[in-house]
C-alpha cells in the first residue's frame, strides 16, 4: 500500500514538473539535452520531459531599464553627468537566450559605452539643446548592437542632464543678460510705437484742420459772391438819378473831411454831365 501511495505520488510529482503553462506574453525555449528546440513553445499548455527538458522563459514584453548619473565628457571637455531611459523588447525569443548570456545586462553595457562615445563627439551647447537628436542617434546605434541578440531598442529617453556648477552659473548670467536684452528691445520698442502715433495722430490733425481751414475759405468766398450778386441784383433796379444822388452825397461827405487831396473817378465827368442833364428836364418850362 505504501509502495502504491509513493508510486502515485511520483506521478502526479512528474505530472506536475511536465505540465507548463506559458502566458501569451511569454515564450518557453527548451533545451533537450542541452541542445535547443527548433522553435520556442507556447503560449499555453506546454509539455516537458522532466530531467532531460531545460525550460527558460523568455518575456515579450517592452521593458525599461534606468541608467542614472552616467558621467560623458563632452567634445569641449565639460563633464556633465546623465540620466536617460532605454526601451527594448524581445523580438528573437531563441537569440536572447543563445547569442547573449544576460541581454539585460549587456545592453545596458553596450547603452553605456554608445553615450559615452556619441557625447564626446558634441559641445556642451548641442548636449543641452538637442536632446532629441541624441535621442535618436543613441537609439539607431543601439538597435545595430542589439539585433544579434533578438533584441529591439524601441526608445532612448534621456531624462535629465547635470552640468557642472561652473557652467550653471554661466548659464544664469546669460539667461539674466539675454532677459534685460529682451526688457530693453521691448521698451524701446514700445517708445517707437509711441512715437508713431503721436507723429500720426499730429499729422491727422494737422490735415483736418488745414481741411477745415480750405473749408472755411470755400464757404467765405461763396457768401462774399453771394452777397456780390445780390448787390449786383439789386443795383440793376437802381435808376441813374439815384445813383447820381448817391454820388452827391459821397461829394458832401468828402468835402467834410479835413483832407485837402480828393480822388475822383474818371467817371465823375459823365456823372455830372448826365446829372445836368436831369435837372435841365426838370426845370424845363
Amino acid at each position: 500500500m505504501t509502495q502504491v501511495l509513493v508510486a502515485l505520488i511520483a506521478v502526479v510529482l512528474l505530472a506536475f514538473m511536465s505540465i507548463k503553462i506559458v502566458p501569451e506574453y511569454q515564450r518557453l525555449v527548451i533545451l533537450r539535452f542541452g541542445k535547443a528546440l527548433e522553435n520556442p513553445q507556447g503560449p499555453g499548455l506546454v509539455l516537458v520531459i522532466p530531467f532531460v527538458d531545460r525550460p527558460i522563459r523568455v518575456d515579450l514584453r517592452e521593458r525599461l531599464f534606468e541608467v542614472p548619473h552616467l558621467t560623458c565628457i563632452t567634445q569641449d571637455n565639460a563633464s556633465i553627468a546623465i540620466d536617460f531611459l532605454i526601451y527594448s523588447r524581445v523580438v528573437d525569443p531563441m537569440a536572447s537566450v543563445l547569442a547573449v548570456e544576460d541581454f539585460r545586462a549587456a545592453a545596458q553595457g553596450i547603452a553605456t559605452t554608445t553615450l559615452r562615445a556619441v557625447i564626446g563627439d558634441i559641445p556642451l551647447d548641442d548636449v543641452l539643446a538637442k536632446r532629441d537628436q541624441i535621442n535618436v542617434m543613441l537609439q539607431e546605434k543601439l538597435d545595430a548592437v542589439t539585433e544579434r541578440w533578438g533584441v529591439k531598442i524601441t526608445a532612448v529617453e534621456i531624462s535629465d542632464i547635470t552640468p557642472p556648477k561652473e557652467v550653471l552659473d554661466a548659464m544664469t548670467r546669460q539667461m539674466s543678460a539675454e532677459r534685460s536684452r529682451r526688457a530693453t528691445v521691448t521698451e524701446a520698442e514700445g517708445s517707437k510705437q509711441a512715437a508713431i502715433l503721436v507723429a500720426d495722430g499730429e499729422k491727422q490733425s494737422e490735415i483736418l484742420r488745414a481741411e477745415g481751414r480750405r473749408q472755411a475759405t470755400i464757404l467765405e468766398a461763396e457768401g462774399e459772391a453771394l452777397a456780390l450778386q445780390a448787390i449786383f441784383q439789386v443795383a440793376k433796379t437802381i435808376d441813374p438819378k439815384t445813383m447820381s444822388l448817391q454820388y452827391l452825397t459821397t461829394l458832401r461827405s468828402m468835402a467834410s473831411s479835413p483832407s485837402t487831396t480828393f480822388v475822383f473817378p474818371l467817371e465823375f465827368s459823365s456823372l455830372l454831365s448826365g446829372i445836368f442833364q436831369a435837372n435841365q428836364q426838370t426845370f424845363k418850362p
